[in-house]
């Protein structure tokens, strides 16, 4: 007896063009609070619980990135120090900052990127345009975006 499948034949799907209408640049923050490398983690512990974001991109002085800190990054150094009976006040981001920072194009699919949250495990992707930071796409500004389509066929957002 030979086994039917009822599954329809998938459609290869499109490469991304510029002119797709929910970009990740459309969606993306641009009002961004950042970490210089030389700050005390003391003080981007107070910034983040004050502005109530769990991190943020390090740039030096030309906005270029240089690093990621995050909420962990902090209480491990916290919790370092603690362990090794060391003073926290002297430690720095830069001391605690991802380097190997990934980025997302701000003219890629904003569905695109949905994939990429969750095969990278990220919260959130710095955008660079000329190798300046210019933005950032975290989860939440993916799921406004699939609010906005509420409705709408997925497949009609690719190109």
């Amino acid at each position: 007896m030979a086994i039917k499948s009822f599954q329809g034949s998938r459609r290869q799907q499109q490469k991304v063009t510029e002119q797709s209408p929910f970009r990740v640049c459309d969606y993306m923050t641009r009002d961004l609070i950042t970490f210089r490398t030389d700050q005390k983690i003391f003080e981007v512990v107070e910034i983040l619980i004050k502005h109530k974001i769990s991190g943020g991109p390090v740039v030096n002085d030309n906005n270029e990135l240089v690093g990621i800190i995050s909420e962990g990054d902090c209480l491990k150094q916290i919790s370092d120090n603690r362990y090794y009976n060391m003073p926290v006040e002297k430690d720095t981001v830069g001391e605690r900052m991802m380097t190997n920072v990934d980025t997302l194009d701000g003219n890629m699919n904003v569905f695109d990127a949905a994939s990429i949250f969750l095969e990278s495990k990220h919260r959130r992707f710095p955008i660079l345009e000329n190798g300046k930071l210019v933005g950032q796409i975290s989860q939440k500004d993916i799921l406004k975006a699939a609010l906005e389509m509420k409705g709408e066929n997925w497949n009609s957002t690719i190109k």
